[in-house]
């Protein structure tokens, strides 16, 4: 199996696309959440698309041009920690947070989004049934039962 792009990489990039239009304004999801909701492609092993789904996801945000780029809120995707995988400063990645700002997203003084405010819960579940997809991986860690415990981590 090669890791450089699924075995339909046209294929993968309409499906991560149309995911990726459910996101609503003022929310992010990350290149992960995204792959966890793509059932393995035919012939890639699980343990392959675990590894490799995201960047694969990131491929297919990094196709987004022509048509598809008025149609996709590419911004709205980001990386796992909260940031924007862009190189920092260039065009891309200020336009990208510019973008994001517009839509009530803020950052935090180290330049990332906090996932538990802005994370997306993902499609509803009609939608994804309908669309032959998975329930998505959470981006937003669980409310502890008792607030006034601190935790290590």
């Amino acid at each position: 199996m090669t890791t450089q792009a699924p075995p339909d990489p046209h294929r993968f990039n309409a499906l991560v696309w149309q995911i990726v239009r459910q996101i609503p304004a003022g929310a992010v999801s990350t290149y992960g959440q995204i792959a966890s909701m793509i059932p393995p492609p035919d012939g890639v092993e699980e343990a392959d698309y675990e590894r490799f789904g995201a960047v694969w996801v990131g491929k297919a945000m990094n196709a987004v041009s022509g048509d598809a780029a008025s149609s996709v809120p590419w911004q709205r995707v980001i990386n796992s920690q909260g940031g924007i995988s862009l190189p920092e400063g260039s065009r891309a990645a200020v336009e990208q947070r510019a973008r994001l700002e517009s839509e009530g997203v803020t950052f935090e003084r180290n330049g990332r989004v906090n996932l538990n405010t802005y994370g997306w819960d993902g499609p509803d579940a009609e939608w994804l049934r309908e669309n032959r997809l998975l329930t998505p991986r959470p981006l937003k860690k669980p409310k502890s039962d008792n607030p006034e415990q601190l935790t290590l981590f």
